[in-house]
C-alpha cells in the first residue's frame, strides 16, 4: 500500500522598510512667477529618497481643469518619479507649507501624508500625482511673505517586504507497514507454533490463536469442547498441502499477495487453485478469503469455464459470484454457445441452477428483442 509524505514547510514576510526623504523647495520672486498660464510651472532640483530620483512641479496658475472657469484662483503642485528601469514603487507625499510668522510647517492635504500610492515611471501612467491644490487667496495670505514661499516636500518611499526563504520543517519518515511481511515470516519459521496439522503427506505448523483468531470453525475446533488433548497431529481430508498452505498463508497475512514460497499468481486466467482456496474458505468460513477468491473468479469469466464456476458458486453459497455468471451468460452473443460448451455437466449436478440462468437469459432474450424492434420500427417511421 502506497504511503502519503506530508511535507511542511514554513516563510516569514517581515514588516516593509519605508526611507523618508524631505526636500525643501523656497520659491524667491513668487509674484514674478505669476501671470503664466495654467500649463507654465517650476521646476524644483532633482532630490534623490530610497534612490529613486523625484521633482516638483508647482504651477502658479493652477493647472489645466483647476483653473477651468476663469481666473487663476488655484495654485497646484505634483511630485514626480525621474527614475526609470527600477520598476515601481510605492510612495506618499506629504507637502507642507511654512508660515513665515510661525516658522511652523502644515500639511497641506493632511489625508495624503499616510497614503500610499503606486508610481510606474516605465507606464504610460501612474508617473505623476497631485500632491497640493490650494485656493491662492489662502496660499498668498498665510504663506507667502516678502515675496517668498516655502514648501517643504516630505516623500515616504515603502521598499517591498522582505520574505524569507521557505524552511522545511523536521520530519520523521515512518516506513511502511511490515506486519504482513512479518506474520508470513512467523508461519514459515514455525517459531512458537503449538499445532500440527497432517495433510497428504506433509506437516504444517500453525499457531492456535492466530487460527482461532481468523476462523470461527479453527476456534472451535482448537478451542471448543471438542477439541483433541496433546500434541498429536489434527489430520485434514480432502485437501491438497498447498491449497492448505495457502490458505493459511491469507490467515496469517490476509492476502494472497504474500504466499512468496508457492510463487503463484492468483490472478492470472489460470483459476484452479482459486477454486480450491474458495472451497477451502467455504469450509473454515473464512469469509474474507471466500470473496476474494469469487472476484478474482468473476474477473477470469470466460464462456469456456462459466458453467463450471456457476456449479462451483451455486455448491458453496457464494451469492454473488453466482448472480455473476448468470448476468455473463445473458452478455453472450450467440446462444448457441451457452448450449454447447460445458453446460451438459452443469444440467446433470445442477438442474435448478441452469434452469434459473436460462430464465433469465430469457427474458433478457425477449426486452432485448423488443427494443430491437422498437429501434426498428422508429427507424422506419
Amino acid at each position: 500500500m502506497a504511503t502519503k509524505t506530508q511535507v511542511k514547510s514554513a516563510s516569514t514576510c517581515h514588516p516593509p522598510d519605508t526611507t523618508q526623504g524631505t526636500h525643501i523647495f523656497d520659491i524667491l520672486g513668487y509674484s514674478k512667477h505669476r501671470g503664466m498660464g495654467p500649463t507654465a510651472f517650476i521646476r524644483s532640483a532633482v532630490f534623490n529618497v530610497a534612490g529613486y530620483d523625484w521633482v516638483i512641479f508647482f504651477y502658479p496658475d493652477g493647472f489645466t481643469d483647476e483653473s477651468a472657469g476663469g481666473g487663476f484662483d488655484f495654485v497646484s503642485a505634483y511630485l514626480r518619479l525621474l527614475t526609470t528601469n527600477h520598476g515601481k514603487v510605492r510612495a506618499s507625499c506629504d507637502l507642507r507649507l511654512v508660515n513665515p510668522t510661525t516658522n511652523t510647517a502644515t500639511s497641506v492635504h493632511p489625508t495624503l501624508v499616510t497614503m500610499m500610492r503606486e508610481y510606474d515611471p516605465d507606464g504610460d501612467k501612474n508617473k505623476v500625482f497631485n500632491c497640493m491644490c490650494i485656493g491662492r487667496a489662502e496660499l498668498e495670505g498665510t504663506y507667502v511673505k516678502n515675496d517668498r514661499l516655502t514648501m517643504e516636500c516630505v516623500v515616504n518611499v515603502r521598499k517591498e517586504p522582505k520574505v524569507s526563504k521557505s524552511r522545511i520543517f523536521p520530519s520523521i519518515k515512518v516506513p511502511p507497514s511490515n506486519l504482513k511481511r512479518q506474520l508470513a515470516d512467523l508461519l514459515e519459521s514455525k517459531e512458537g507454533s503449538d499445532v500440527t496439522f497432517s495433510v497428504g503427506n506433509e506437516t504444517v505448523a500453525a499457531h492456535r490463536v492466530v487460527l482461532a483468531m481468523r476462523s470461527p470453525v479453527f476456534k472451535a475446533e482448537l478451542y471448543g469442547p471438542m477439541r483433541k488433548v496433546g500434541k498429536e497431529a489434527i489430520v485434514i481430508e480432502d485437501m491438497q498441502p498447498d491449497v492448505f498452505r495457502a490458505m493459511l498463508c491469507f490467515i496469517y497475512t490476509d492476502s494472497m499477495d504474500q504466499n512468496y514460497d508457492l510463487g503463484r499468481d492468483y490472478h492470472c486466467g489460470n483459476c484452479d487453485m482459486v477454486r480450491h482456496l474458495l472451497v477451502a474458505a467455504d469450509r473454515y468460513a473464512i469469509e474474507r478469503l471466500k470473496l476474494t477468491c469469487q472476484s478474482i473468479l468473476c474477473n477470469n469469466l470466460h464462456i469456456r469455464n462459466v458453467a463450471t464456476t456457476l456449479a462451483l458458486a451455486d455448491q458453496h453459497h457464494c451469492d454473488k459470484l453466482k448472480h455473476a455468471c448468470i448476468e455473463f451468460m445473458c452478455c453472450l452473443n450467440n446462444m448457441e454457445d451457452v448450449a454447447t460448451k460445458g453446460y451438459k455437466d452443469l444440467a446433470r449436478t445442477s438442474p435448478s441452477v441452469l434452469a434459473d440462468a436460462m430464465v433469465r437469459m430469457s427474458k433478457v432474450g425477449k426486452k432485448l428483442t423488443k427494443i430491437a424492434l422498437k429501434d426498428g420500427s422508429e427507424n422506419n417511421a
